[in-house]
């Protein structure tokens, strides 16, 4: 599995010169108390003024010093944590882009939506916090650890009694804190489930009436993180008063034991004034440590699961080319496939089309008509069969060379903010003459033309400003736009008119001549003159033929045809 330390050593040189300079930040600060005793305890008996203005200015210099140290360092850190994060979200991303279907389905979108967004940001605030206080907390500890030992030795055994003390309490709450924070973050998957399904069904939900309903449903999601943010929160929330009261105590002992020592001698004022702030700065730094756990705590068990993700196998790798011979360009050989393993999603499903040839793909809702395009284009692999496209085996054919066959329009597929010349060029070489074809065979240009900037007109985010004829007629034309070998049109007319879907339909026929087409539709007449029709219920085909031939011996066909021309 990928780990952290993977994205970090690109960026070792530049973290080393950061630590070096907060450690020179680091050493001034810690200079100031011990400066501030040697003043008291032996330039003040001089009463030497200037000698009192020296160090002073040099307490100045160091408190500067520190100052500008901890801005470069900090500076340094931000974009170190802000680069490093980028990196991880950019390899979170091309992994997700790169999943399978299957994959997606186990995983679910709305916990890859959370890992991209809010696991990220987790580790962006571990990378950044690491960096800034990871660094300077632990040698402040150290340093000031040292330097009262330099003071005082029997004060330091004080303090030094009390920090594995200490270090122990952080480090068994933070060893319960991490899996909380996990819990956490799988709750935040639920809740961004809920609110996607209630943004994208708003329209749904509004017209049955049921906001009351989800805003219930939302409620118990959201109570739900809540409360798993108020364990987490109560567990690492004992951290700091707990240090506080271990170190307060003791600053009180040293107090009480540094008030004998000056008494009898044995030490001095001004060390007993800087051990306290020494204490102080080390009990700060002690605190800002329990914040680092916290954070660490958060940010592990975030970039956990970013790993989990990322170093998620692939499911499919190509096999070893096989052809057969056939006269036909696609070929079902007795494919079966199931999504979960229990219940068969098709059966034995055997057919072949001619290159040039229509297949048109009718059936009752669920039957698993989508299915089956689906793996033609191996967004799934059968259970068991095999597919060929050209006489070679799907399994086998690279990428690059399979995925530039199919020109596809899935249900419900999708536009995307941005023009409509970007929409339809989707990121390919087109050509302004390629376009213009694609709008004009797809039925799209006339509407095209009518709309202010025509071409470059700004979609709306998932294309609310065109109707839903008018998102079909753009998504076809992205479709047709590099004339692909296969274009499959899963039930992409279903919103446009008799008329536009039959001119759709000889314009493809016309000028796509060569084109292998698969039809998925509820329509008889946007099929019913293909060369092969399959008919499928309950993932197997039950009949199949050319439209005559249905109408005679499918009941099925014959009934959906009877009610559509209106014979019944």
């Amino acid at each position: 599995m990928v780990k952290l330390t993977d994205y970090l050593k690109p960026y070792l040189g530049r973290m080393i010169v950061g630590f070096t300079i907060k450690l020179s930040g680091v050493i001034m600060d810690l200079l100031i108390p011990f400066i501030l005793a040697y003043i008291i305890d032996d330039i003040v008996p001089q009463k030497n003024v200037k000698l009192v203005v020296f160090w002073g200015l040099v307490m100045i210099l160091c408190a500067v010093t520190d100052l500008i140290a901890n801005v470069i360092a900090n500076r340094m850190a931000s974009r170190v944590a802000g680069n490093i994060t980028r990196n991880i979200r950019h390899d979170l991303f091309v992994r997700i882009s790169y999943l399978s279907n299957k994959q997606i389905d186990e995983i679910t979108l709305p916990t890859l939506i959370s890992r991209l967004t809010t696991d990220t940001y987790n580790v962006h605030n571990l990378l950044g916090m690491m960096q800034r206080l990871g660094v300077r907390a632990p040698f402040i500890v150290i340093g000031g650890v040292i330097v009262t030992f330099m003071l005082d030795y029997v004060l330091a055994l004080t303090l030094l009694i009390l920090l594995p003390l200490i270090f122990g309490i952080v480090l068994y709450i933070s060893k319960i804190g991490i899996p909380l924070y996990t819990e956490i973050q799988i709750a935040v998957d639920s809740l961004v489930r809920v609110i996607r399904e209630n943004i994208t069904g708003v329209r749904v939900i509004k017209a049955l009436s049921k906001t009351d309903y989800e805003k219930k449903r939302f409620e118990g999601a959201n109570t739900n993180v809540v409360n798993k943010e108020k364990r987490a929160g109560f567990t690492m929330a004992a951290t700091s008063p707990v240090l506080n009261f271990i170190l307060n105590l003791g600053l009180t002992l040293v107090i009480i034991i540094g008030a004998f020592r000056v008494n009898s001698g044995n030490s001095e004022p001004g060390k007993i004034i800087a051990f306290m702030t020494y204490f102080t700065i080390i009990l700060n730094s002690m605190l800002m440590i329990s914040r680092i756990f916290m954070t660490f705590s958060k940010g592990t068990a975030s970039f956990e699961r970013i790993a989990e993700i990322i170093s998620t196998p692939v499911d499919f790798r190509l096999q070893a080319p096989r052809e057969i011979e056939t006269g036909d360009f696609i070929v079902f050989d007795d494919v079966s496939f199931s999504y979960g393993k229990d219940e068969w999603g098709l059966k034995n499903v055997s057919f072949s089309l001619k290159k040039g040839g229509t297949l048109g793909i009718i059936g009752p809702t669920g039957s698993g008509k989508s299915t089956l395009v689906k793996l033609l284009m191996r967004l799934y692999v059968p259970d068991s069969g095999s597919i060929y496209i050209g006489g070679k085996d799907i399994l086998g054919i690279p990428d690059d060379e399979f995925y530039q066959k199919f020109g596809v329009v899935f249900q419900n597929d999708v536009l995307f903010k941005d023009t409509i010349r970007e929409n339809i060029a989707f990121g390919r070489n087109v050509s302004e003459e390629q376009i213009d074809e694609a709008i004009s065979i797809a039925q799209a240009k006339e509407f095209i033309m009518q709309k202010e900037n025509n071409l470059d007109f700004e979609l709306t985010t998932r294309a609310t400003n065109l109707s839903g004829g008018q998102k079909q007629r753009l998504l076809i034309s992205r479709a047709i736009v590099l004339r692909p070998e296969i274009l499959i049109l899963d039930d992409s007319d279903s919103a446009l008119d008799y008329r536009t879907s039959a001119n759709l339909r000889r314009e493809i026929n016309q000028k796509l001549s060569d084109l292998t087409s698969i039809i998925i539709t509820q329509r008889v007449s946007s099929i019913k003159n293909a060369d092969l029709i399959l008919v499928i219920e309950n993932g197997k085909i039950t009949h199949m033929g050319r439209h005559d031939e249905l109408l005679e011996n499918c009941e099925y066909y014959k009934k959906v045809y009877e009610i559509q021309m209106g014979a019944l």
